[in-house]
């Protein structure tokens, strides 16, 4: 039987309005509770990364690490390591290179800079010794930091330095994960990959988490298509980032003491392709999608394998990788100006 209210007398009624009245109070007051609690819970604000370079091939390398390194309230730094490729000369000129961009963010007595691979996976492995190879001390950096802390690795080179840390320790694959700027994915023929197929092949068919930031020449869907103007570099750059504590020698020669100054110089000394004359700031992509993940646009796909310059899909393969295509190019170009104009510079972590 249904007893509605107005069968209730008057003074218990009040009694149980009362008393849900307290209850419904305290279970908001609980409820509000815990929506403090758990907005004050703290996550890791931070990505702790190491930056793998070909330093001195072009001019994108430089600006990635420029950028990375005036975003500290996003990325610690946990180390910058250089390998060499085709255009940038052997392993001392990308040392340098990198060494240049450091000093001019006023960071080179902060973050360690090592040196990765001169040769290729095949020419180190041929003659394998894992206490005595091309390559070791930036492996071993590599294969140190992710022991101790979680560790992104932004490659953004050749995949070299992170084959040989496979080879040495399988169990690196466990610990880290790369995101890599490199291929035209599905086309062939894109630089970092060309410069070691099998190392990318190597890296493929291992277990590690791998994230490709697509190249794409020529096509809008690549970060070939996030392009700056010679003009328009002339016009934002100078003077942007730090007063470096030291002015630096330029690649070109010059004397710099801010990155933006150094950047009109770079620009000065290069090839542009395409209407308007441009180029592509590859590799700063690969940090922005980090810190952003907007800014681009991942799927996942079984991991292919490259095989005489085809890629050749491997639809049953249990091993997926993340694709990053499709890019916003005037979100990641306004913060990459933004980061310069306001720089906040990473720190060094604490041992």
């Amino acid at each position: 039987m249904t007893l509605e209210l107005r069968q209730i007398p008057h003074i218990t009624l009040i009694f149980i309005l009362a008393i849900l009245t307290f209850f419904n109070s305290s279970c908001g007051d609980k409820k509000r509770d815990k929506i403090i609690k758990v907005n004050t819970i703290k996550t890791p604000s931070k990505l702790n990364v190491i930056f793998d370079t070909d330093a001195n091939n072009e001019l994108d390398d430089q600006h990635a690490l420029a950028y990375l390194l005036f975003n500290g309230d996003t990325f610690d730094v946990n180390a910058v390591t250089v390998n060499a490729t085709y255009n940038g000369g052997d392993i001392q000129g990308h040392y340098d290179e990198a060494l240049r961009v450091m000093k001019l963010c006023n960071l080179n007595d902060e973050i360690p800079l090592l040196k990765g691979a001169n040769g290729s996976f095949a020419e180190i492995i041929n003659e394998w010794n894992p206490d005595d190879f091309d390559g070791q001390e930036g492996v071993n950096k590599i294969l140190e930091a992710t022991k101790q802390d979680t560790v992104i690795i932004i490659a953004v080179g050749k995949l070299t330095n992170i084959a040989l840390a496979l080879k040495k320790d399988p169990s690196f694959a466990e610990r880290t994960k790369i995101v890599w700027l490199g291929s035209n994915y599905p086309e062939p023929g894109e630089y970092n990959q060309d410069n070691d197929t099998i190392a990318m092949n190597y890296v493929l068919n291992s277990s590690i988490p791998f994230e490709m930031v697509t190249v794409r020449y020529g096509k809008p869907s690549g970060t070939d298509a996030v392009k700056v103007t010679q003009e328009e570099i002339n016009q934002k750059m100078p003077g942007l980032g730090p007063i470096a504590k030291e002015p630096i020698i330029g690649r070109h020669g010059g004397s710099f003491s801010t990155f933006g100054d150094y950047s009109v110089s770079l620009f000065e000394y290069i090839d542009y392709h395409g209407n308007p004359p441009s180029r592509p700031l590859f590799d700063m992509v690969a940090v922005a999608i980090l810190k952003n993940k907007s800014w681009g646009e991942p799927k996942i796909i079984p991991a292919p394998i490259l095989i005489n310059n085809q890629w050749i899909e491997r639809p049953a393969n249990q091993r997926k990788i993340i694709v990053w295509e499709n890019f916003k190019k005037e979100e990641i170009l306004n913060d990459f100006y933004s980061s310069l104009k306001n720089p906040v510079l990473v720190t060094k972590l604490k041992k």
